[in-house]
């Protein structure tokens, strides 16, 4: 029989998905905001406020993930 949750278990892949899922838009975003900002302004500054907002949250919610909460 396969047990799922072995004390054996390494879960350091979970770990660096829920960490790349919390950082990764974020970053993104801001790359997209420096390309854009030559051409629009604008449209880059609302870029870099929801890349701010994606991560504030993201923080948020995914480390009350990770802490157990």
């Amino acid at each position: 029989m396969i047990h799922f949750l072995s004390p054996n278990m390494d879960f350091t892949g979970l770990v660096i998905l829920i960490i790349l899922i919390m950082i990764g838009p974020s970053i993104l975003l801001t790359i997209i905001g420096f390309i854009v900002r030559k051409k629009n302004k604008k449209t880059a500054k609302i870029l870099f406020i929801i890349a701010t907002v994606y991560l504030i949250i993201s923080l948020g919610v995914c480390g009350a993930l990770i802490s157990g909460f």
